[in-house]
């Protein structure tokens, strides 16, 4: 009796420890999530992005395209100085060659990478306070795929959670858009809004792949096949696309964009800030599940707001800021379960 008294005991200690940390992984990811759009907006002052805004709705395009990419580019790199400094430079190459394995990040790269170019036209049609906030919806799409496809648990309290986000979504997305599609001069910042869609579709459809392939894979490997994958589906697919539609623009623009010593240093901090920020996603999704993870996650929306405020000297949107103060409570109710709901995360499927 005694030794079941114990095991138990450290089982429960166990599984508080990973609670624990779960929590401060995303937390931590929230705080350089939020850090990414400081350099993500500074960008455009460079060359040749702001030619390219002169231009019209080809040149917003192509220069969300451009800055995806070398974002993408940026990350990569980062992550491999990551693994090798961790000394795992061997286990990302044997990961590679599991193909049952390595076969879940080339749609969470696809999926990361759609979410990721929607928050640069958002950007650049509406402004980097919406881009920052527009993606805070994603917990919503993470945790019903996470009950969909591997029966990840969401408790009534958890449901409340995601209505609340829903509303908060809706104060972010509703009322903008409706008064830039009543001004003739705006006609064309919808496309914003969608970038904006894309961004939480395309973050919670990742979280949900990629939590099934974090559970037979090492989180720090995993995110480095991940972003091997954006990278590869640009190359591959993005690339061809643009510069089939926008020519040899496309190799002049990034030539000009990479001649800047300023676009070199925002490119540095994207890449840390976003590596990093992926990093700590990742290792909370096996610790507290895709849906609380991506809630907690979910904080870098007002923090965001305020680096924007402190060092771009950018003021939100009352209904930006109004929509993500809603959503970031919805998230604390879904993620401030009792400790014995975190117990199971999972369901247990009957044999």
């Amino acid at each position: 009796m005694t030794n079941a008294a114990d095991l138990k005991r450290l089982r429960t200690r166990d599984r508080n420890y990973q609670v624990r940390w779960g929590f401060i992984w995303a937390l931590w990811c929230a705080v350089l999530w939020a850090a990414w759009y400081v350099p993500g907006s500074a960008i455009y002052y460079e060359q040749p992005f702001v030619q390219l805004a002169e231009q019209g709705n080809a040149g917003n395009i192509l220069a969300a395209m451009v800055v995806a990419f070398l974002n993408a580019i940026a990350v990569l790199f980062f992550m491999f100085v990551w693994v090798g400094t961790l000394g795992k430079t061997g286990d990302y190459f044997r990961t590679l060659k599991q193909r049952r394995i390595s076969i879940w990040y080339l749609p969470a790269g696809l999926a990361g990478g759609f979410a990721i170019f929607g928050t640069y036209v958002a950007l650049v049609y509406v402004g980097p306070g919406f881009a920052a906030v527009s993606g805070l919806l994603y917990p919503l799409v993470g945790a019903m795929l996470a009950r969909l496809w591997y029966h990840e648990r969401i408790t009534r309290r958890a449901f409340v959670g995601l209505i609340v986000i829903v509303a908060g979504a809706v104060l972010i997305f509703l009322p903008g858009l409706i008064a830039d599609l009543s001004v003739e001069g705006n006609r064309y910042r919808w496309i914003g809004y969608v970038g904006g869609v894309m961004a939480f579709v395309g973050w919670g459809f990742e979280g949900a792949i990629a939590g099934r392939a974090l559970d037979v894979s090492d989180p720090d490997i995993g995110l480095t096949l991940r972003f091997t994958a954006e990278v590869a589906i640009w190359v591959v697919i993005g690339l061809p696309v643009t510069w089939l539609l926008a020519g040899d623009t496309l190799w002049i623009s990034m030539g000009i964009a990479l001649a800047q010593p300023g676009v070199w240093l925002m490119l540095v901090l994207m890449g840390m800030t976003f590596a990093f920020c992926y990093v700590s996603w990742y290792k909370s999704f096996p610790l507290i599940g895709v849906g609380r993870g991506q809630a907690i996650a979910a904080l870098y929306g007002p923090f965001s707001l305020i680096y924007l405020w402190i060092f771009g000297n950018l003021t939100p949107d009352i209904w930006f800021a109004v929509g993500a103060a809603i959503a970031v409570f919805g998230s604390f109710v879904l993620f401030t379960e009792r400790r014995g709901v975190l117990e199971v995360i999972r369901a247990v499927e009957a044999a």
